[in-house]
């Protein structure tokens, strides 16, 4: 008989909506089944409690943007204090090499890190591959069941090569048939539908500079056939919308509407340089965008209009983005960075630490179009983070909420993800983390070693 497990009286929460769960939350199975409110008890019978008083407890962190592969070339000495095409030619031949052990001990380490940070749900943007890695879903999939983490793997695809005015080397493209049918037979295999789906498929043409206008529109309306989303990069730097206007004649968002993208299934990584008519048209379409901080200021391409879009009608979330460009991959850090940079856009009193934290959950899951995480609620799913503030750098911090953010949080106490811990006492609970850490040092020299 599934238990009840009653997280009692947290220290604070943040539910990312208007309920009371001062008290705590019940879970069952997979589910929170009831919010206690400040002094309350339980309504329904308890079988098991955990004391959270000195513990803040938020719902699990949903990560909307990254690319695990680039665990494996952080910091590398050729692609540092660059701009972002020159960055992505220095590392295409490096990735050009990626081999399946390669790709299956990055996703399992960058899942791992994400995890320990709190965050239960990660959409992972993969779109090389070469002919040694034409199964790279496959082979995340099984790498993420071993973590436990709640997945959106998208497919991503590159049909341009530099023979044909693209960025990435020939040896990593794709033709548009290739792509179409993997992405077809992937949707297949793995994609779950409905609350509390563990893996889901989206389908991610890499950027308008790196696949055909035919393959965006097939595109399109392949994930239209099966109701799955949409994901690209969009109007990062200044370079990506110049190239728009060369190669198409459009701004980006004008390519995007001409390709039949401009609807509430697709989300955008970045999403920077759009100006007040493009935020209007985005807000009406019910467009995501993922906000990327740290890598937005590791290459300085600029900071998006996270209040104004989310004014339109923009779905805003958070993203950490591929370790190349950020370094790290930990959300709850990700929430400080995306209040930082935020302040330099507006006013102190014009974005605060809430909305850091509405923007890493519910606004997440939003820009993901999942209803059933992103917030503690009746019905939810049982994904959340518990945070200790038992470390010298929280000390004197009067409000715990706050303090998580702007202290600098990095790791969380406990993690669980459809009503499992998957993180006690800040550890794995499944898996070896020295062991996954060992073998992806091991494949990060491989591949920077063996470039082609």
């Amino acid at each position: 008989m599934t238990q009840t497990l009653w997280l009692k009286n947290p220290l604070a929460v943040f539910t990312a909506n208007t309920s009371d769960a001062r008290g705590g939350i019940l879970i069952r199975g997979t589910t929170i089944i009831e919010l206690v409110p400040l002094g309350g008890q339980p309504v329904q019978p308890v079988d098991q409690v955990f004391d959270a008083t000195k513990l803040v407890l938020l719902p699990g962190l949903v990560n909307t943007h990254h690319h695990l592969y680039q665990t494996l070339t952080r910091a590398v000495p050729a692609a540092l204090n660059k701009r972002l095409f020159p960055w992505l030619k220095t590392l295409y031949p490096i990735w050009a090499g990626l081999q399946p052990d390669m790709l299956h001990s990055a996703t399992q380490l960058g899942l791992a890190e994400l995890l320990l940070s709190g965050c239960t749900t990660v959409a992972d943007h993969h779109y090389l591959f070469p002919d040694a890695l034409t199964e790279a879903i496959d082979i995340q999939v099984q790498a993420a069941a071993s973590i436990g983490s709640r997945v959106v793997f998208t497919r991503g695809s590159m049909s341009l090569g530099e023979q044909d005015g693209g960025l990435p080397p020939q040896s990593t493209v794709q033709s548009d048939d290739q792509i179409l049918r993997d992405c077809d037979r992937v949707i297949g295999r793995f994609h779950q539908a409905g609350d509390g789906a563990m893996v889901q498929i989206a389908l991610a043409p890499c950027s308008p500079f790196s696949v055909t206008s035919e393959l965006m529109r097939q595109t399109a309306a392949l994930a239209k056939q099966h109701q799955v989303m949409l994901h690209t990069h969009l109007a990062e730097t200044f370079d990506e919308n110049e190239f728009c206007l060369q190669m198409f004649g459009l701004r980006p968002l004008d390519y995007l509407e001409s390709v039949d993208w401009l609807h509430d299934k697709t989300w955008l990584a970045h999403g920077i340089h759009f100006n007040d008519e493009e935020i209007r048209r985005m807000g009406a379409a019910r467009i995501g965008v993922s906000h990327c901080p740290s890598s937005n200021m590791v290459l300085a391409s600029g900071i998006a209009r996270t209040k104004e879009m989310e004014a339109a009608g923009v779905k805003v979330g958070l993203g950490v983005d591929g370790s190349a460009s950020n370094d790290g991959s930990n959300l709850i850090q990700e929430v400080r960075q995306a209040l930082l940079i935020g302040r330099l856009r507006y006013q102190a009193d014009e974005v605060s630490h809430l909305d850091a934290l509405r923007w890493a959950t519910k606004g997440s899951a939003q820009v993901l179009n999942r209803n059933d995480i992103g917030e503690l609620a009746v019905g939810k799913q049982a994904d959340l983070a518990l945070f200790s503030l038992d470390e010298a750098r929280f000390s004197g911090a009067h409000d715990p909420l706050a303090a998580l953010v702007l202290c600098g949080a990095h790791r969380a106490e406990h993690v669980m993800v459809a009503g499992q811990w998957r993180v006690t006492d800040h550890r794995l609970v499944d898996q070896d983390l020295d062991a996954i850490q060992r073998e992806h040092r091991h494949q990060a020299i491989q591949l920077v070693n063996r470039q082609v």
